[in-house]
């Protein structure tokens, strides 16, 4: 609606977790780092948590184009509220290996993981599980299960890589199995934005839409960081009803009459 007004060949500030506008700050540069250190190096299961739209899911798209498909067997669960057996089939569905029937009991389900595990190793590729929204696993029985599925191993490494990324409370849903939370080596807590890495995040992703010029005043992105305190959904819901606003007003610049007033509508 506004892209045209500003010059725009696409809307800049879509909350959909797109690696083509991802912003690499130092945080986000280290959640990838670690998630991808846990996979190539088999360290077994991995954790990534963060505040409400702090930038995970999109996090993880990015991680998983790094993986090549020659390299790598992914699985990614993005609703992972499933029972324990339903938890199992729907690992085996994203691995392209549904069980022969749906009666299958858990020890069928697990035969045919472990088989597909092995003829992965066996063709020179990893296993990786990598559950999204992972706080939504309340039930013990499921977690257990996934410490159960890191019993899966040769001698010398894992063979599965587990990725848990999800809200700040799947800390404490892990910490409640301590035997799954010690075999979680790598964690690392995705942080909010400061100003300047604020002022990047929007600068870049007007850059990919196609903008040419910073519209946005000084003032105005000092006033979007100070109400959004650096997570990136805010980020964008502001930025998106600013440029709307400074579309409908006509404005030449986003200024922080704008953000006032877009500060006023949320």
């Amino acid at each position: 609606m506004y892209t045209e007004y500003w010059k725009l060949k696409s809307n800049p500030f879509k909350n959909v977790p797109d690696p083509d506008f991802f912003y690499y700050s130092s945080k986000h540069e280290e959640a990838i780092a670690r998630l991808l250190y846990a996979v190539k190096e088999s360290q077994g299961a991995a954790m990534l948590t963060g505040d409400v739209g702090s930038g995970k899911t999109t996090v993880s798209r990015v991680f998983l184009q790094k993986l090549s498909n020659d390299k790598y067997d992914v699985a990614l669960i993005v609703n992972p509220r499933l029972s324990p057996d339903d938890f199992l089939k729907e690992i085996l569905c994203q691995l392209n290996e549904s069980p022969s029937t749906n009666t299958c009991t858990k020890s069928e389900l697990l035969r045919t993981l472990h088989q597909r595990m092995m003829k992965n190793i066996e063709n020179k590729k990893n296993t990786v599980i990598i559950i999204d929204e992972a706080q939504l696993v309340t039930d013990n029985m499921t977690l257990e299960e996934l410490r159960l599925l890191l019993n899966f191993q040769l001698t010398d490494k894992f063979l599965l890589t587990l990725i848990l990324i999800g809200q700040v409370e799947l800390k404490n849903n892990i910490n409640k199995i301590s035997q799954l939370e010690q075999r979680i080596s790598i964690k690392y807590h995705l942080e909010p934005l400061n100003i300047e890495e604020t002022a990047g995040y929007i600068l870049l992703r007007l850059e990919k839409a196609g903008s040419k010029k910073n519209m946005f005043t000084r003032q105005a992105l000092n006033k979007i960081y100070q109400y959004s305190q650096g997570i990136p959904r805010k980020i964008n819901n502001m930025c998106n009803l600013a440029l709307l606003i400074g579309f409908s007003s006509k404005a030449k610049t986003v200024d922080s009459n704008i953000i006032n007033e877009v500060i006023k509508e949320l």
